[in-house]
């Protein structure tokens, strides 16, 4: 099998309503592309039918794959997809699609030539944000405000679900997270700038899902911790490239 230029990597935890739009939007962007594509959906500790959902497309979307992880966790499962995925270039996206599908163009070459690292961003200079309550979008900011000053300055929004790695990038990255929840952005993220990667923003349009798994208060809060144990780890040599 020829190696394919993009792989589409979409988490799934409890998507049985929303996976279906999610591929069928999908798989009509792929049908206008002149480059090869494997999409990869990664079921991860659903209690309701993602699984059979995301089975029953195989048919009409050969390439499509479809992984069953038995643990939870958003970064456990992006972790999962990223490794076990084949193409030149690996983006992985919420479900939801808050982003447009048709915006994925401009994380890839030629958009991006020798891009190492592109994530979406709903602050840089270009970006729109739709439908977003005022109170989510201000705990966006105290908690991207501690993420700059702790681990990630510059970056604006390293919690936008939407991003793309380079393949060789992917697999030292990847293999090197520890951290399966909601943090994992954070720490893929930390890592690369320390082995020196460059990471580009990519200004979106964004709108805002009522329906997203994000718990705003306790995720938060977690996230924060998460933080706190990313440096422990980093002081302790835990990210150190390998020699």
């Amino acid at each position: 099998m020829p190696t394919p230029f993009l792989s589409l990597i979409i988490p799934a935890h409890n998507e049985e309503q929303r996976l279906p739009t999610a591929l069928q939007a999908i798989a009509a962007f792929l049908k206008e592309q002149s480059y090869s594509c494997e999409v990869l959906v990664i079921e991860n500790g659903s209690t309701d039918s993602t699984y059979p959902v995301a089975c029953s497309y195989i048919p009409s979307m050969p390439y499509l794959k479809v992984f069953k992880e038995e643990g939870r966790g958003k970064g456990l499962a992006v972790r999962r997809g990223m490794l076990a995925a084949t193409g030149e270039y690996r983006f992985y996206c919420d479900v939801d699609f808050s982003m447009p599908v048709e915006e994925v163009n401009h994380f890839i070459p030629p958009a991006l030539p020798d891009m190492d690292i592109a994530i979406a961003s709903r602050e840089a200079r270009g970006a729109v944000r739709y439908n977003e309550p005022v109170y989510r979008h201000l705990m966006g900011r105290v908690f991207n405000s501690m993420v700059r000053w702790m681990a990630l300055p510059r970056l604006q929004d390293t919690q936008c679900g939407f991003k793309c790695f380079r393949a060789a990038v992917a697999e030292e990255i990847f293999s090197r997270q520890t951290m399966d929840g909601w943090s994992f952005d954070v720490e893929v993220l930390f890592i690369a700038r320390r082995w020196g990667y460059r990471i580009v923003e990519v200004p979106i349009p964004w709108y805002y899902d009522s329906k997203s798994q994000v718990r705003a208060v306790a995720d938060s809060w977690n996230m924060a911790l998460s933080l706190i144990d990313m440096r422990r780890k980093a002081r302790q040599g835990l990210y150190d490239r390998p020699v």
